[in-house]
């Protein structure tokens, strides 16, 4: 049997973590993988670092979905992926790899896994998590301070100038294609429900 992928988008801090958190409490002996767009950002080795800085990390183009459609369609035909890793600090791809092995459910997790057809087409379930922008912001303000050592002023400049735009272009509009629409995400035990129910039909 094929794994059912699952897409789970949203803007930046939405609570698309969450919600997978919330699904997978049901599934406790399942076996589940989570896979993050971000983990296929294009390597920026090659650049200096002044450079990355200034790249639009939330545009289409950022990341090497080719590879990401690659190791999802051998995750599909039962084979085990070596999953890139991504250094947000340094802007670049790690040396080491996560090996991923195939699994029931794939949870595909990202801000713009809705926003492009050829990634939409090889998913089963679609899911847009809604939260409004200015909790969204704060969230993301406070784990790109704590845990991807920016400054207030970096994680301001970059909303602005990138992630806004790039919200308002992309990741909104991308929420007609989901098939269930998430208000305040994880907190909304109604819509993780249907989430969890439809899950275990087809899995049965």
């Amino acid at each position: 049997m094929e794994p059912v992928i699952i897409g789970i988008a949203g803007g930046t801090g939405s609570g698309k973590t969450t919600v997978a958190k919330e699904v997978l409490k049901h599934f406790p002996g399942a076996s589940v993988v989570t896979i993050h767009h971000d983990s296929y950002y294009r390597d920026r080795s090659h650049l200096p670092f002044e450079e990355r800085v200034t790249i639009n990390y939330d545009h289409p183009d950022a990341f090497e979905n080719r590879l990401m459609l690659e190791q999802l369609t051998a995750l599909k035909s039962g084979e085990t992926i070596q999953k890139p890793l991504y250094d947000y600090e340094t802007h670049t791809r790690k040396p080491e790899t996560l090996t991923i092995r195939p699994a029931r459910i794939v949870l595909l997790e990202g801000i713009l896994v809705l926003a492009l057809k050829e990634i939409r087409d090889v998913l089963d379930i679609k899911l847009y998590v809604d939260t409004d922008a200015d909790e969204r912001f704060i969230r993301r303000l406070r784990r790109d301070m704590l845990r991807r050592g920016r400054t207030a002023e970096q994680v301001i400049e970059q909303y602005l100038k990138t992630v806004r735009p790039m919200h308002l272009q992309f990741v909104e509009p991308s929420k007609r294609y989901a098939d269930v629409i998430i208000p305040e995400g994880g907190k909304n035990v109604v819509a993780v429900d249907l989430i969890v129910t439809k899950l275990k039909d087809i899995l049965t």
